[in-house]
Order: C-alpha cells, then sequence, then structure tokens
C-alpha cells in the first residue's frame, strides 16, 4: 500500500524560513544565505517523509513567497513594471512582484480559495510573451534525487493557472484568460519533458478549481489542455490533485477522462460527496489517492473511521491502485507537535501537525496492506474517546444560551440613518473624518516587555506602566497628527485572535504552531476545543484608559465572532455556526461593558467573513445567514448614539455586498487600495449604501509612503461614487508591521489629503 503527501509547509518547524527571508530583505544577510537556510529546509522535510516510509514524496512544493508566483515566474509572466527582460527570474525580480520595490507597486494578493494563505494574482494578457523563465521545478527534483530521494514534482495545473489569475490593468473586458492556454502549454512541455530527462516517473499537476462550481466551457478548457499534454506526459504517470471541496459530479466526469493521466486525488475530508461519485464508477485501471488526512485541522485522524473508508474503496478501484493521501497540503497546519511544550498531554493527544500527519498516512496506508501497528491505533481509539468524553469540552449554560439565538435575527431597534444622526450629536465629526484601523507599529521593545511579562520576568505593575508609556505616545501622535477618531494602538495584543482566544475558555494556545500567511508572515491559530465562554471583561481596562488620555472619540477595538472562527483551528465535533453562536454571545458581552465604561465608538473587526464563503454557490446563503447574524448578535444590544464600526481585508467583496449591508454595522472600513478600487465598482453599479465606510486609501503592506496628491485623488474617485456625509478616510489595514518611520509620514499625508479636500468641497459649496 503506497502513501503520499499533497504537500508541505515551507516556513519550517521554527520558523527558520521568515527569519532567513527578513534578513536578506534588511540586507542583512546574501542570496547564498537565504539559499542555504531553503535548501536545510528541503532536505530535511524529504529525509522526513522518507524515513516515515511515504512512496510519493513531493518536491517544488516549497516557496521563497508562494507557488502560484513561482508558477508566474516558470511562465516568465512578470508585468512589464518589474523591469525584466529575459533570461532565469532572478530573486529581486521575484520579490518585486511579490512586494514591489521602491518605484513599483507589488502584484495583487489574494486568499488562496477559502483559505487563509494568500497567494499572488497574476496580472495577464493577450500583450504577454510567456517564456520558460524559471527551472526551479527541475532543480528542485534534481536536488531531492542528490540526497538519494525520489520525488513526485509538483505543478500548479496550466488550466487553474490561469482561471486563478486576473486580466492586467488596461486589458480589455471581453478578454478571456483561458485564451492564453496554447501559449503556456509549449511552456508546461518544456518543463515535463526536463523533467522526464531529470527522471521522474511521476508528475502532480494540482487543478484545485476543478471543484469549484464551473460551466462548460470552462471544462473543455480541461479537455482539451490534457489533450494537448498528452504526447509529452506519455511515460510519465501523471496524478491530478483536487482538494478542498467536494468535486461537481460534471468535473468528476471532465477529470476520470483526461487524456494522459493515471491518477486522480481528491479530498474525502471535505468532500465527503465524491465517495459517493467514486463509488458509482470509477476509471479501471486507474489510481486513486484518497485524502483522508485531513490537511486543514490540527485533530488526530479518527482511524478506524479511515480505515473503513479506505477499505471501502479498496473494494472500487483495487488493492494496488488505492493511496492513501491527505486531503490537501499541509501548508495550511501547523508543522511540528515535538516543539509544544506547554500544551497539557490531554489535549496533545488529540492533535496531530504536518509532522505527525505524515505517520498517520504511513500508518493507514500499513494498516491495510495488513500490517496494522496495533499499539498506534489503539492509542489514537483512547485519545478520540478522552476528546469525546473530557469535561472540558462541554459547558450546558453555553450550549443553551446558543441554542436559544435560533428563533430571533438580532437586530439593533433603529435604523442606521436615525443612528448614524444620535451617533453625529455625540461624536460631532468633521465631513470625511480620518480613523486609523486599530494597530500601531509593534517594535521590538514593545515584543521584548510582553515576552518577558508572559515569561514571569517583569511585574504586573512594570508591565501596565509599560504599555501605557506606549498607549500615551500613540495617542499623542494621533492628536499631533489631528486624527479625528483614535485608536489605542494594541500595545498589548500579540495577535488579534489570540489575543482574545486566551481571555475565552474553550481555546488553547500552542508555542510553534505557526502557519504562513503570505510570504514571511505566519500566524498561530488558537485551538478551539470545547464550548465558547468568557469569564471576564478582556478590553475595557485598556480602552477605558486610552479613552482618559484624550477627548476625541476612541475606538474599542474587538475582533469578530466569524473572524475569531475562521483564524482558528475549529472544532470538528459540532458544526462551525454552532461554534460561531457561542463566539458571538461571548463578544456580545464585551461590547456592552465596553459600552458601560464609556467607549462610544467599538470596532468589530470581521477581517475574516468573505474567506470562510464555502467554495460551492449553492452552500454561500447558508454561511452568510448565520455568519452576518453572528455579528448582529455581538451588538444588537448597544444604543443608538454608540457607534459600531468593522473592518474588512483582502477579498472580493463584490459578490458579497448585500450580505455586508445586512451586517448593519454603523461604518464599514474596508481594503481597496491593493486590488486597484475593485471595490467601488460595486457603487458605480448601484449599489445603494447609506451606512459609513471607508475604502482604504493606502497599502499598508507594502513599505512605500504614498504622497498627500495620490491619496487625495483616490478620495476623489471615492467621492464620485459615494455621498461625502458617508465616505470615511483611512489606511487599508492596520499598521503593526510597519515602521514609525513609514507610519508618521503616510499618516500626516493621509490627514492633509482629507482636510484638502474638505477645504475644496467647502469652497464649491
Amino acid at each position: 500500500m503506497a502513501s503520499h503527501i499533497v504537500g508541505y509547509p515551507r516556513m519550517g518547524p521554527k520558523r527558520e524560513l521568515k527569519f532567513a527571508l527578513e534578513s536578506f530583505w534588511d540586507g542583512k544577510s546574501t542570496a547564498e544565505d537565504l539559499q542555504k537556510v531553503s535548501a536545510d529546509l528541503r532536505s530535511s522535510i524529504w529525509k522526513q517523509m522518507s524515513a516515515a516510509g511515504t512512496k510519493f514524496i513531493p518536491s517544488n512544493t516549497f516557496a521563497h513567497y508562494d507557488q502560484v508566483l513561482d508558477t508566474t515566474a516558470m511562465l516568465g509572466a512578470v508585468p512589464p513594471r518589474y523591469g525584466y527582460t529575459g533570461g532565469e527570474i532572478g530573486l529581486d525580480v521575484y520579490f518585486s512582484m511579490a512586494r514591489g520595490n521602491a518605484s513599483v507597486p507589488a502584484m495583487e494578493m489574494t486568499k488562496w480559495f477559502d483559505t487563509n494563505y494568500h497567494y499572488i494574482v497574476p496580472e495577464l494578457g493577450p500583450e504577454v510573451n510567456f517564456s520558460y523563465a524559471s527551472h526551479k521545478a527541475v532543480n528542485e527534483y534534481k536536488e531531492a534525487k542528490a540526497l538519494g530521494v525520489d520525488t513526485v514534482p509538483v505543478l500548479v495545473g496550466p488550466v487553474s493557472y490561469l482561471l486563478l489569475s486576473k486580466a492586467a490593468k488596461g486589458v480589455d473586458k471581453s478578454f478571456e484568460l483561458l485564451s492564453l492556454l496554447p501559449k503556456i502549454l509549449p511552456i508546461y512541455k518544456e518543463v515535463i519533458t526536463e523533467l522526464k530527462a531529470a527522471g521522474a516517473t511521476w508528475i502532480q499537476l494540482d487543478e484545485p478549481v476543478l471543484v469549484m462550481d464551473l460551466e462548460g466551457q470552462k471544462l473543455q478548457a480541461f479537455t482539451g489542455a490534457y489533450a494537448e499534454l498528452e504526447s509529452t506526459l506519455s511515460g510519465l504517470n501523471v496524478l491530478v490533485e483536487t482538494y478542498f471541496a467536494d468535486i461537481p459530479a460534471e468535473a468528476y466526469k471532465t477529470l476520470t477522462s483526461l487524456k494522459g493521466v493515471t491518477a486522480f486525488g481528491f479530498d474525502l475530508v471535505r468532500g465527503t460527496k465524491t465517495l459517493d461519485l467514486v463509488k458509482a464508477g470509477f476509471p479501471e485501471g486507474k489510481y486513486l489517492f484518497a485524502g483522508v488526512v485531513d490537511g486543514r485541522n490540527i485533530w488526530a485522524n479518527d482511524f478506524a473511521a479511515s480505515l473503513s473508508t479506505l477499505q471501502a474503496l479498496e473494494g472500487i478501484v483495487g488493492k494496488d491502485k488505492l493511496v492513501v493521501s491527505t486531503s490537501c497540503s499541509l501548508l495550511h497546519t501547523a508543522v511540528d507537535l515535538i516543539n509544544e511544550t506547554k500544551l497539557d498531554d490531554e489535549i496533545k493527544s488529540w492533535l496531530a501537525f504536518a509532522a505527525q500527519k505524515v505517520v498517520e498516512v504511513n500508518a493507514l496506508a500499513k494498516a491495510l496492506a495488513g500490517q496494522k501497528d496495533e499499539a498506534l491505533f489503539s492509542a489514537n481509539a483512547a485519545a478520540l474517546a478522552s476528546r469525546r468524553s473530557s469535561p472540558r469540552v462541554t459547558n450546558e449554560g453555553v450550549q443553551k444560551a446558543a441554542a436559544a439565538l435560533k428563533g430571533s435575527d438580532h437586530r439593533r431597534a433603529t435604523n442606521v440613518s436615525a443612528r448614524l444622526d444620535a451617533q453625529q450629536k455625540k461624536l460631532n465629526l468633521p465631513i470625511l473624518p480620518t480613523t486609523t484601523i486599530g494597530s500601531f507599529p509593534q517594535t521590538v521593545e514593545l515584543r521584548r516587555v510582553r515576552r518577558e511579562y508572559k515569561a514571569k520576568k517583569v511585574s504586573e505593575e512594570d508591565y501596565v506602566k509599560a504599555i501605557k508609556e506606549e498607549i500615551k505616545k500613540v495617542v499623542d501622535l494621533q492628536e499631533e497628527l489631528d486624527i479625528d477618531v483614535l485608536v489605542h494602538g494594541e500595545p498589548e495584543r500579540n495577535d488579534m485572535v489570540e489575543y482574545f482566544g486566551e481571555q475565552l475558555s474553550g481555546f488553547a494556545f500552542t508555542a510553534n504552531g505557526w502557519v504562513q500567511s503570505y510570504g514571511s508572515r505566519c500566524v498561530k491559530p488558537p485551538v478551539i476545543y470545547g464550548d465558547v465562554s468568557r469569564p471576564k471583561a478582556m478590553t475595557v481596562f485598556w480602552s477605558a484608559m486610552a479613552q482618559s488620555m484624550t477627548s476625541r472619540p476612541m475606538k474599542g477595538m474587538l475582533t469578530g465572532p466569524v473572524t475569531i472562527l475562521n483564524w482558528s483551528f475549529v472544532r470538528n465535533d459540532q458544526p462551525r455556526h454552532e461554534t460561531c453562536y457561542q463566539i458571538a454571545l461571548a463578544i456580545k458581552d464585551e461590547v456592552e461593558d465596553l459600552e458601560k465604561g464609556g467607549i462610544g465608538v467599538i470596532q468589530i473587526d470581521e477581517a475574516a467573513l468573505r474567506e470562510g464563503l464555502p467554495l460551492r454557490k449553492s452552500e454561500h446563503a447558508f454561511y452568510l445567514d448565520w455568519a452576518v447574524h453572528s455579528f448582529r448578535i455581538t451588538n444588537c444590544g448597544v444604543q443608538d448614539s454608540t457607534q459600531i464600526h468593522t473592518h474588512m481585508c483582502y477579498s472580493h467583496f463584490n459578490d458579497i455586498i448585500h450580505s455586508i449591508i445586512d451586517m448593519d454595522a454603523d461604518v464599514i472600513t474596508i481594503e481597496n487600495s491593493r486590488s486597484d478600487e475593485k471595490l467601488l465598482s460595486v457603487f458605480r453599479e448601484g449599489v445603494k449604501y447609506g451606512a459609513g465606510i471607508g475604502p482604504g486609501v493606502y497599502d499598508i503592506h507594502s513599505p512605500r509612503i504614498p504622497s498627500s496628491e495620490e491619496i487625495a485623488d483616490r478620495v476623489n474617485k471615492m467621492l464620485a461614487v459615494l455621498e461625502q456625509n458617508i465616505l470615511w478616510v483611512n489606511p487599508d489595514c492596520g499598521l503593526k508591521t510597519r515602521k514609525y518611520t513609514e507610519v508618521k509620514p503616510a499618516l500626516k499625508n493621509m490627514v492633509d489629503a482629507a482636510k484638502l479636500i474638505r477645504s475644496q468641497l467647502a469652497s464649491a459649496k
């Protein structure tokens, strides 16, 4: 019985790649230093999988930034603004595309399907000159081979690559991305030919868009592309891998009849209905890569259940054609449980990180082949039983309160325009009020204080004093810049979800459970293992302290229930929406305590609302219904004069704008600048929005400092489609990852731009 891993985390068990990248970007280390760290990480991953007995070990899933960007480099599809003139693409061009540089902005970044990973979106058009410009796939295959490991090189499949791209700026609206297939397939052929020559016997083409709702013409593109590749692929075993959802019946039919393909990979954790399609008919003589080990979550596999699924599949496809696999790349899970020294043994026994999942996949493959490790299987059964019966998991009061929510829709009593009037009487804000999203730069000093307080090296008194000084500095800076609605800068917070999870019951935390979000940026999702409640107030102390330092409105800052859910590893023993309602009730308690504590503006961030949207349209309405309801639960009890803000990050909002309106927030701030102001097109198309809105006026994910003219130009574009009395002026996102040397001038230019336009509007009257 064979085993397979779709892909593996690249950051390293202690985030080695992150530190190597940031050191290189800061000019503190050389390209050679970076390549050495990368090569060491790759070799340890390959050897680890090999030692565990994995037959199909992936290569080319390692990336210095992103696997889609790697494909863009392979195809030489560099946008003209980066000055690429041909030849092998080096790190300078590669990182300029990812991060921008002093003179040009980065490419757009967006969510990879419904995960919290971001990919760099290719910008394509009829003019792009494709060329084979990065030999990374072949080089990595050879690198593994030199270490004695025969790998399966992984490429983003040609059709998914095009369908995940966007038309470059200025390209005609009627342009079809799939019309570029004839231009990119010759490069895929070159890569495949070189891989064959290097000795590869298997190749994996990831075509995850097959799980989306695709119309006939897009499905035909798969048929055409693989027919075109057939002769080049001959002599190779070809696996086409899908993941993240059920594959629709029509796409299943298309996929399983592709020419030149020998194996099909399916996510059988999220794609339980795919099992029915396989049972109803699977092409004879082909391999099935059965993704039964969850690549998206950190719970230990249920060996008994997986084994019975695999045994049923074995009866359909045959013993020698079934391969045990992960449901998707393990990129979305934490790296290795061995580095978790703080988790208690009971919770630890319920978990499996990427390294443990490699062991699980191989244990299942061996069991299927009749070499069952009885000790491992009985330990697994015992851990699952302990999780089911543990008193830590269930809180009856919370279960009852969440169940009681079903009947009502929890709306504020008056409509938004009446509330905005009441709020304006109290807040007395100018037209085009300025604010920021919440966080201010987290200095090395600040992180040190938090770390030492956590390690009990600093007294609570000294810690509070240090944080208070930092808040004062942030408040003074905003007053000096003349910002209208202030924030306290969140110096006491590590992460917008972790900070709240640490104060809620039902959550556990890891020391090294890092997961890549984009580039070198990692997040450490909390683990929701039980019913959620709020033992005591979480933010009131700091927000009230900050408000006492200024006469201007101070925003209370909270993370919303849907974002806490979507950015955590969520328990898989009850529906996600039930967990979300529990979190909403905990945040509701906090909102009401902030209001009692004199905070009149409260921001409840729902950065991740859009990313939880299921991949299939048929499931959208149910998700949006409970997600929006959860948000409304948090603030339905406040007075009209309390202003509720929310914030949303990178997303395609246009398709969910009506749900955003239904959230019934008073003000929404939203990412806008990196996606070329796509957001504004919603309002151009006549969507009426009566609440306050602040589309971001500059991109905080880049060190670039925009001029006040550039920001004013952006604001004027917004005024062309939005009423001046509802428009706010703010950056795209929080400022935590930026330096003060970037933040001060950028915010000064933002305030200057707002003042300039205010005076223009006043004189136009």
